[in-house]
């Protein structure tokens, strides 16, 4: 009698063994050509943070999802940052093989396809929302889409930087309306941003999450994509198949990383990824199992497009390295390799480049301080076995050369504009030289520390105190004094602090150690103009615009110190140079017309600045020559209301608020003059406005109130 018991549940065994792993673990989804496509980014969450998989945050819209469908518990990035890993994302290559290796300096050529484009050959309408700066449209992932919403602000102001995000729950909205006016079939990307830092979720989730504003976010970001994910599953004129996946996770601290991008352990290189399909509101799997599919198998974000395309009926293009996960088999996951890498301080810092591949559980971390883990027993990576496991880091070493991961592409410069909002979401666009050996002392591991104190200054700065942030900076370049990005940081900073001299001293000393640089010579030559010295900053800036990398902002600078040196000719040939490169950049044709001004040519002042303001209607500093145009041409209301648009633009353009405050008094009318009074002499650099800030807190005092 036992034995028929034994042999009953030796039975009973099989069949679930059958339901938990084949049948779960295989992609068992319709194929159609007439077929809605939904795919939902989610950026900086980590594969742990969902509740289906254990996370601290309630996020009942993803888990309702992964039950409807599928989800992979071990799916991989291949890039810990924002702008590679959509490339990824979107066009099923790696990225050595479509180009963008970082967020700043990089752009996705239009040549390459992306889902977008592929789909839309097909006869789809393309929709693309994103959440975040990072993903703007001049970055190249637009390409296919007939929609591309990429307004994270209409009015750009004196906080520009501070928008170069929106909520989910906006992003969702204008998702969501988009959808509603559609009448054929469709595919839609939607990109939210929330979970990237600084973790500040909204009420009730700030609240409820005090102790884990990370969680929160994530909490807050899955109850704002709860509509467009009831919406996509209400469509009931065509199968419907929703992908959502994470560009990279956040290591949290996690072996002394803060946020994400210096390493590529788990915690920000897993990623969710969750697959379901739906048809007139129910998954096309049928009722929602008791216990929810969960899929071991290693997959990775090259895998998206192939799967996506093959169950539209697309056909995948051979060239694509991934698989559809609809064909994938539980030995070819086992065999097959995920490529890594994270460049972003090798190409901002000078540190190591970091490559490297898993293979089923183990992986490999190509670094001059090598590492191999075995993910089934160390998910935590803390036991390296790159010595004790010499056979395996040989076999993982073959594997990752079998990639031939090519040497990134010089960086393009970034406008000022790119480079402060990317600055302003926690990225620094920097170049550092390259070198042909790199040493322990150069590996991520030796330096995180720097990681963890450039975050510090960033912070210090932000919240105004600018002397400790001017501290932090400084300990970072004696440390490491080839760093360039740190050597300019610094610089900025004591400029801020009225001590010109010392920043032209930093930069001259980043010219010895860190390299041939266009941003570093521009800055060092805008810096020596601003303080006069116009005869050595003219060199130097000539130099800079005959580097590889000199973009806008280097002609920039060498135009502004021609027209300081008083040669109008060469000035105006630097900003047409400018010009040619970017027709719309408002600050050439706005310097235009300050040579001009300074010429007394007033009407082709007015012209150029004119330009400017149509090119870029927030433009504050436009308006500001306008004023001393109009004011030179005795158009005196025309010019107060020039000044006033510039100072609500940007209360900090200290040259208009100054105009406006001193013309104001003369026409008797204090009461509207104080508040720009008080604001300048409150808060005007006393390096650059000493004398005046003098003046007028001296008439102030004599104001009645």
């Amino acid at each position: 009698m036992l034995g028929v018991v034994w042999a009953a549940l030796v039975a009973l065994a099989c069949v679930a063994a059958w339901w938990y792993w084949p049948h779960e673990a295989r992609l068992d989804l319709t194929r159609t050509a007439d077929q809605n496509v939904l795919v939902i980014t989610i950026d900086t969450m980590r594969a742990d943070a969902l509740g289906a998989a254990g996370g601290a945050a309630a996020t009942p819209n993803l888990d309702r999802l992964a039950g409807d469908g599928i989800r992979y518990d071990f799916a991989h990035a291949h890039a810990p940052l924002t702008l590679p890993s959509h490339a990824s994302i979107l066009t099923g290559l790696y990225p050595f093989q479509h180009g963008v290796r970082e967020n700043s300096g990089f752009r996705l050529a239009s040549t390459v396809p992306t889902l977008a484009t592929m789909l839309k050959a097909r006869g789809y309408a393309t929709g693309g929302v994103i959440g975040a700066f990072p993903l703007d449209a001049q970055f190249g992932l637009g390409s296919g889409f007939d929609t591309y919403d990429d307004r994270l602000n209409e009015v750009r102001g004196p906080v520009d930087f501070a928008f170069s995000e929106r909520r989910a729950d906006a992003v969702v909205s204008v998702a969501t309306k988009w959808l509603q006016a559609q009448r054929g079939k469709w595919f839609l990307w939607v990109h939210v941003y929330d979970p990237h830092a600084p973790y500040r979720p909204p009420e009730p989730y700030r609240s409820r999450y005090a102790s884990n504003p990370y969680a929160g976010e994530v909490a807050f970001t899955d109850a704002a994509l709860g509509p467009l994910l009831d919406l996509a599953r209400a469509a009931s004129d065509r199968t419907t198949l929703v992908v959502v996946t994470a560009d990279h996770g956040e290591a949290l601290g996690d072996h002394g990383e803060s946020t994400h991008g210096v390493f590529a352990y788990e915690a920000t290189l897993k990623v969710p990824l969750l697959v379901a399909q739906y048809r007139n509101g129910r998954p096309t799997t049928g009722d929602p199992p008791s216990r929810p599919r969960v899929s071991p198998w290693a997959v990775q974000h090259v895998d998206i497009v192939p799967t996506i395309l093959d169950l539209v009926e697309a056909g995948v293009p051979d060239k694509l390295p991934g698989r559809s996960l609809a064909t994938l088999t539980r030995a070819d996951a086992a065999r097959r390799a995920s490529y890594f890498e994270a460049l972003t301080s090798y190409l901002n810092r000078g540190w190591a480049p970091l490559y490297g591949v898993i293979v089923n559980r183990e992986k490999f971390i190509s670094l001059p301080i090598a590492e191999v883990y075995d993910l089934t027993t160390d998910g935590a990576e803390r036991i390296n076995r790159a010595e004790s496991g010499a056979t395996e880091r040989r076999a993982l070493e073959a594997r990752l050369k079998d990639f031939g991961p090519t040497e990134p592409a010089a960086k393009r410069a970034e406008t000022a504009d790119t480079a402060e909002r990317l600055r302003a979401l926690g990225y620094t666009a920097g170049a550092a030289p390259r070198r042909e050996r790199y040493t322990e002392n150069d590996d991520p591991k030796r330096l995180i520390d720097l990681d963890s104190d450039m975050q510090r200054g960033i912070g210090a700065f932000q919240e105004g105190r600018i002397q400790e942030a001017e501290q932090i900076y400084a300990r970072i370049v004696a440390r490491r004094p080839d760093m360039g990005i740190a050597s300019l940081h610094l610089a900025f900073l004591q400029s801020e602090l009225g001590n010109v001299q010392g920043a032209i001293a930093t930069l001259r000393a980043a010219r010895e150690k860190a390299g041939a640089s266009a941003e570093i010579d521009s800055r060092l030559g805008m810096y020596l103009s601003e303080s006069g010295a116009t005869a050595e900053a003219l060199p130097v800036l000539q130099h800079a615009v005959e580097l590889p990398d000199a973009g806008v902002d280097t002609w920039n600078a060498l135009g502004i110190a021609c027209a300081r040196a008083g040669r109008t000719a060469d000035a105006l040939e630097a900003f047409r140079r400018v010009l040619a490169l970017n027709a719309r950049n408002a600050m050439a044709w706005q310097n235009i017309g300050s040579v001009h001004v300074a010429a007394g040519d007033l009407e082709a002042a007015r012209e150029a600045l004119t330009q400017a303001i149509a090119v870029d209607p927030a433009w504050a500093a436009s308006y500001t020559g306008l004023g001393v145009v109009e004011m030179r041409l005795g158009k005196r209301p025309l010019a107060l209301a020039a000044w006033k648009r510039a100072v609500e633009l940007n209360p900090s353009d200290f040259d208009a608020v100054f105009n406006l405050a001193t013309e104001l008094m003369a026409d008797g009318n204090m009461a509207d003059a104080r508040p720009h009074l008080e604001r300048f002499v409150g808060a005007a650099p006393p390096a650059r406005y000493g004398k005046d800030i003098e003046r007028l807190r001296g008439l102030l005092a004599r104001l009645p109130r």
